[in-house]
């Protein structure tokens, strides 16, 4: 026996191919089934003219859809399972008239922290130009140091310069006094 099993294999085989048209066909009979079988469970069988009854359907579809407990049709086996995950949000889509743009608008946990620390500095600002904070006394106190200091400096130059004034006019006096004994 050759190592790929049997000779051919399903590579050889004449591929059937649908048409369009059947697509289409198939297509209407499963919708025309999920709308009989719609109607046997909303209780109105299949008795009476079938356009009244899609007209009467679609009615109920459209307010349906108004309810805010409208669900999707579950697929599979997800309509027998009751999942109650936490985690799991609901989407619930809102109309454009229930949108409250007047209302309040909550903020992100991050824009609530930055107006918080604008405030807080805000308030630190003011607090420091007032002269409240630890900072702005280290700061008046230097400044005190730094004024007395400057006086001094200030009443020294005063002191020297008057001891300069008279001392070259005492030394000239002397001077004086001096040439004319000659």
């Amino acid at each position: 026996m050759p190592k790929g099993g049997r000779k051919g294999g399903h590579k050889g085989r004449m591929r059937q191919y649908t048409s369009p048209e059947e697509i289409d066909a198939q297509i209407k009979a499963e919708h025309e089934k999920a709308q009989e079988a719609e109607l046997e469970e909303s209780g109105q069988g299949a008795t009476g003219d079938p356009t009244k009854e899609q007209k009467d359907h679609s009615s109920d579809e459209s307010s349906d859809e108004d309810d805010d407990d409208y669900q999707q049709k579950r697929k599979g086996v997800e309509g027998l399972i009751d999942i109650e995950n936490p985690n799991r949000v609901a989407q619930a889509s809102k109309k454009i008239t229930q949108v409250d743009l007047e209302g309040p608008k909550e903020l992100s946990r991050r824009e609530r922290e930055e107006i918080e620390k604008q405030k807080a500095k805000e308030r630190y600002m003011k607090m420091h130009l007032a002269g409240k904070t630890d900072q702005a006394k280290a700061d008046l106190a230097r400044l005190a140091i730094i004024r007395k200091q400057r006086e001094e400096a200030a009443k020294k130059k005063e002191e020297e310069r008057k001891t300069k004034d008279s001392a070259p006019a005492g030394a000239a006096k002397g001077m004086q006094s001096l040439s004319l004994n000659k």
